[in-house]
């Protein structure tokens, strides 16, 4: 078996991964990064070691032949990647008012998590509770996404922790803040992004990125956040080159490894 020298091996960290997470966005064959079964494949025998969590995209789950997607979501599943269905199934299900026809069929697909996203539906905290609690029953850990598709106003550090407080407090591990809160709060009123990252549960939140604003985007976010931010959203083609990033590898970043050796 062939191996790398010691002496050149990169620092990875073996999973499950503490900081520097990445979650990836699976759209399906399309030019941000051909998937489908042969794909996800490829895609995992290159860069499986570096992508944590893969969200299918928005309502892909009922697109996608099911059979199809069953073994994509096994393959992710058997490379230690928590697969999981994307927010605007779930809100597209709370709509339908069949959230348990949903999980029902997120089971029988293999799927082991979902996301439970408020991008244009708005919960009461006992609604999102008792969803919540109906996951769990059937098999299924949450991922919270925090943040409106259209926001109106910057983030209100308050209200957010006090949020992200509570839904920690339900036993939900991982929260996604949604790029286009990010986006708008950067804009109006940076500060808060500065004392977003002080926060002690800052390092179990996600922040997403703008695929379609690779790399400028994510080393923006690496200045705001540092380079073992946990980033979501991220194309499945751009997984390997974040990684890079991260390490300090790359044009963009000014191939910022060599400053070990005093270059």
């Amino acid at each position: 078996m062939t191996t790398v020298p010691s002496s050149l091996s990169l620092p990875v960290q073996s999973k499950p991964r503490k900081t520097g997470r990445t979650s990836i966005i699976d759209y399906g064959p399309d030019n941000m990064g051909w998937t489908g079964e042969n794909g996800v494949a490829d895609l995992l025998a290159c860069a499986g070691s570096y992508i944590d969590f893969a969200k299918i995209y928005a309502l892909n789950s009922l697109i996608i032949p099911p059979q199809s997607l069953k073994r994509i979501v096994t393959l992710y599943n058997n490379a230690d990647v928590v697969c999981y269905s994307g927010g605007i199934l779930f809100e597209y299900a709370h709509c339908k008012g069949d959230v348990a026809g949903m999980l029902k069929f997120l089971v029988e697909l293999g799927f082991e998590a979902m996301e439970l996203s408020e991008n244009y539906v708005s919960l009461s905290a006992d609604e999102r509770n008792r969803y919540f609690d109906q996951c769990k029953k059937a098999g299924i850990s949450v991922i919270y996404e925090f943040g409106r598709k259209n926001p109106e106003t910057e983030i209100s550090l308050d209200e957010l922790e006090s949020l992200i407080t509570a839904v920690l407090d339900q036993g939900i591990e991982h929260i996604i803040l949604e790029e286009s809160e990010i986006t708008m709060t950067a804009k109006k009123n940076p500060n808060v992004l500065k004392e977003l990252a002080k926060k002690e549960w800052f390092k179990e939140i996600f922040v997403e990125a703008d695929p379609f604003r690779f790399p400028q985007n994510h080393l923006s976010l690496f200045q705001d956040f540092g380079t073992q931010v946990n980033l979501a959203n991220i194309a499945p083609g751009q997984a390997l080159r974040l990684e890079g990033y991260r390490q300090g590898i790359g044009r963009a970043v000014d191939y910022s490894i060599f400053k070990q050796f005093g270059i």
